[in-house]
């Protein structure tokens, strides 16, 4: 009986466990396969002590579900693990115990789900001999090799239905109010959110903004006796000849993006007539139920991985191109990530058709 492990890595994202429940069914029912569940990401897999044998019985129920079972973890790295060694937090390269847990645990393949540095890791490991399947997962939709992942139609969703709510308040007290969104350095949910729920500016990364064209826009609304503005604005959004913020440093790490939607709401109060606001939306966009989509994509996506890791494919992503899902090597998606934003693409010239701003122009 062959003997399929499955782990989550990185942030949690909707659909996560209908990955886990397609690969169940189709290892039980299509190859008569064995599948174990490590826990916490490649934490899972360094220290083995809590593994999960996954049956039908343990993902019944599960499809709807948001977060995962096996819980997920954006640490442990085994080939930059942190410990204490006499007494001092040291950087310990610790992929040797990760192979050999592999073959401890007697394991035909592993297949990961993860974004792009869970990936980058898993490619890593293949390289030295793990037996791994990749599967895109991420909120921002920024992984490459795969047209769209699980997880980002959720968040844009959550994120719409934010826009739908502040435009009453915006309309109510004659303001502006921001939205910011997460996405990192790419500009996908709040693009996204930002046709969906009828934004008068989306500001993304991709597209360095100047405030005072913003300005113009809104004032330009007012004269047409529209007196108040909504925004949607990626985390990772910056003015032309600036940079994006962080919340806080964290030692040679910047740190988290954010912040930059009360910047903006604090510069319109203070250079404009304008009354604004900002919200940040932060982890609702990954927590809640998945929707039909990302179940679909989810499903579709474990099922694909269980047949590459069954025939052996190893050191491959399966990924999706319009409907149909596929493979690329581990190395040419990671390579091809991030996946941004195209400023000159059609989707964009469609936004700036429909008079909606990015602040550039």
């Amino acid at each position: 009986m062959k003997r399929i492990g499955i782990l989550t890595g990185g942030g949690d994202a909707p659909g996560l466990n209908a990955v886990i429940r397609a690969v169940v069914h189709t290892a039980m029912n299509e190859f008569d396969a064995e599948v174990i569940g490590l826990r916490n990401g490649f934490d899972g897999l360094l220290e083995p002590e809590h593994l999960i044998n996954l049956s039908h019985t343990e993902v019944r129920g599960i499809l709807s579900h948001g977060g995962t079972i096996l819980g997920a973890a954006n640490r442990g790295n085994p080939f930059s693990r942190k410990e204490i060694v006499n007494g001092k937090e040291t950087i310990v390269d610790m992929s040797d115990k990760a192979l050999q847990n592999i073959e401890k645990l007697k394991l035909d393949s592993l297949i990961v789900i993860g974004g792009d540095g869970t990936l980058t890791i898993s490619k890593a490991l293949y390289d030295r001999g793990a037996p791994i399947v990749g599967v895109p997962k991420t909120i921002d939709n920024d992984m490459g090799g795969t047209d769209i992942t699980f997880g980002f139609d959720t968040a844009m969703h959550t994120a719409t239905e934010a826009l739908d709510k502040l435009h009453t308040t915006a309309e109510s007290h004659s303001r502006a109010m921001i939205l910011e969104l997460m996405g990192r350095n790419a500009g996908w949910i709040a693009l996204g959110a930002g046709i969906a729920g009828g934004a008068d500016a989306i500001l993304i990364p991709e597209i360095a903004y100047d405030l005072d064209h913003v300005i113009q826009k809104f004032e330009e609304r007012a004269l047409n006796g529209s007196h108040f503005n909504i925004v949607s604005l990626a985390e990772g959004a910056y003015p032309i000849g600036g940079t994006p913020q962080y919340q806080s440093k964290e030692g040679t790490y910047p740190g988290r993006l954010g912040g930059i939607g009360n910047t903006i709401a604090n510069d319109l109060n203070v250079n404009s007539n304008i009354n604004s606001r900002c919200t940040i939306l932060g982890h609702l966009q990954r927590g809640g139920t998945p929707t039909p989509y990302d179940r679909w994509l989810a499903s579709l996506y474990g099922a694909g991985a269980t047949h590459l890791a069954m025939a052996g494919a190893y050191g491959y992503m399966v990924n999706i191109t319009g409907r149909d899902i596929g493979s690329i090597s581990l190395a040419d998606a990671v390579s091809q990530t991030p996946k941004l934003v195209n400023p000159n693409g059609d989707l964009v010239k469609a936004v700036r058709g429909m008079g909606i701003t990015f602040g550039d122009e």
